[in-house]
């Protein structure tokens, strides 16, 4: 069983980040940060008769990666009450791997795969980030991907999310769940 973890955050070490190496602290992940790569808005060309352009960016070797993994965790601050810009690029550009010729069987790839959602905010986050929660379940149920869970911690500034201890013991759960 391999594990992928997609960063969604903009902030080096930030409180999404440090909830995660929690998580996975001691298991054998591949650690992708998206803000590292450069991921193009999609260009919605799924109902045009020439089909997507090629676009010459990061995402796909990013999707060559994930696709390896068994298990996929989505990370984000939850900003404005969503997933930060990155993650909803990279999610979009999925609408162009589902009609690439060099990705197939891309559906049916994603279909075999467990993902959870790590996310970290202020203001009620367990509550008012609810509603990301529910995108990301209606992403992986269109997609087929199998959603195992999620984790909501509270921290604005950097490092609050170490108060959470709520978070912290749900983080350990979640760790021994994923060995």
């Amino acid at each position: 069983m391999s594990i992928a973890v997609l960063y969604g955050g903009n902030r080096p070490n930030g409180n999404t980040e440090m909830l995660t190496k929690l998580v996975i602290q001691g298991l054998p992940v591949e650690e992708i940060y998206l803000k590292d790569y450069v991921i193009e808005p999609i260009e919605d060309k799924r109902h045009a008769k020439e089909g997507f352009p090629e676009i010459q960016d990061d995402y796909n070797s990013i999707i060559d990666r994930i696709l390896e993994h068994d298990i996929l965790i989505f990370t984000t601050p939850i900003y404005w009450y969503s997933m930060t810009g990155i993650m909803k690029n990279f999610i979009d550009r999925w609408s162009q791997t589902l009609k690439d010729e060099k990705y197939p069987d891309f559906k049916k790839q994603m279909s075999q795969k467990r993902a959870f959602v790590i996310a970290v905010g202020g203001d009620t986050p367990r509550i008012k980030g609810l509603p990301m929660i529910q995108q990301f379940q209606h992403i992986f149920d269109f997609i087929g991907i199998r959603f195992d869970g999620y984790l909501i911690g509270e921290g604005n500034k950097p490092g609050e999310i170490a108060q959470d201890k709520n978070a912290l013991a749900i983080a350990e759960q979640l760790r021994k769940q994923l060995q």
